[in-house]
């Protein structure tokens, strides 16, 4: 280094940090968000097809009796 060039203090890097941060806190924040709705689709979806699955199967199993009168 020569004694013509600044040195660089914590401050400058602290703020250079930050700036970088702050862009990429943004973002994951947006992808956060997204990821959360797609997650909660899934579920929902996936609760239906059990049901419906299971709602069939139990047709299919259940038992019919037949009263008569005699």
């Amino acid at each position: 280094m020569s004694p013509a060039e600044e040195k660089i203090t914590r401050d400058q890097i602290e703020a250079k940090l930050r700036g970088l941060t702050g862009g990429v806190t943004d973002e994951v924040e947006d992808v956060k968000s997204q990821a959360l709705a797609v997650g909660l689709a899934v579920v929902v979806v996936s609760v239906a097809v059990v049901f419906l699955i299971g709602r069939r199967m139990g047709r299919r199993k259940s038992t019919i009796v037949e009263v008569r009168r005699i």
